[in-house]
């Protein structure tokens, strides 16, 4: 009897204390959805500079608003696959040259798979001095779709700044992030900015609903073990 209600017993103690954890990780996700909402609205701040680059992390940084002003590197556009709510195509990543010496690579926004030629969107391959506002992102390295990045064929499934940035021949200074650009129009309709989705999974209050559930379902199954075990030495005397 004693060796079965430790069973149970222990059962009962993983399942408490896996709701307890998801009770927890519901906690830092609400705060963490707090923290994203209230960056996402605050205003623009200038992006870190290399003496900042250290210090941007995923959790503090990811979803800031900032600026930078400076001038495109056309020429070395990089091109994203990209599903987005206006159909397939790609992401137009385009390095900024900043003019506080460093090099910052700005995602421009989406464009059909019809307009990934930078010819078929001249208009909006603008020169001259440019400010940018967006949202600060943290590197996607490794691909995406279930892809790898293939540097030396130029198709790229994810915003890997470190790998694009060696494939584009990109010197000095790079920020370890890149920036989602507002939706502020391009000449030409295209690039088509503001189109960053923002969704956290929350599900840890179904998780944790579900552990002190099982807790519950074994606390009930002791019960009743308990007493049929006890019906039963009963009956053996």
């Amino acid at each position: 009897m004693i060796a079965g209600l430790a069973v149970f017993a222990v059962l009962i103690a993983g399942f408490c204390a896996l709701g307890v954890w998801q009770v927890q990780r519901l906690a830092w996700k609400q705060e963490l959805i707090r923290q994203v909402d209230s960056r996402i609205h605050a205003d623009p701040v200038p992006a870190p500079g290399p003496a900042g680059f250290d210090a941007v992390t995923r959790e503090a940084d990811q979803y800031r608003r900032v600026t930078a002003s400076g001038r495109f590197l056309h020429d070395r556009e990089a091109r994203v696959k990209a599903v987005a709510d206006l159909g397939p195509g790609f992401w137009v990543v385009t390095p900024l040259e900043d003019a506080r010496g460093f090099t910052v690579l700005i995602n421009r926004g989406f464009v059909p798979s019809e307009r990934g030629a930078p010819e078929s969107r001249a208009e909006g391959q603008v020169e001259g001095p440019v400010s940018v506002t967006g949202l600060l992102r943290i590197s996607e390295p490794k691909g995406g779709f279930l892809r790898d990045n293939d540097p030396a064929g130029d198709r790229w499934f994810s915003r890997d700044v470190a790998a694009i940035a060696q494939a584009k021949g990109l010197e000095g200074a790079v920020a370890p992030y890149f920036i989602d650009a507002d939706s502020t129009p391009n000449p030409g309709g295209w690039p088509r900015g503001g189109l960053t989705v923002v969704r956290f999974a929350n599900s840890h209050l179904v998780y944790a609903l579900t552990w002190f559930g099982l807790a519950l379902m074994s606390a009930g199954g002791a019960v009743l073990w308990l007493r049929d075990e006890r019906r039963r030495r009963a009956g053996g005397r």
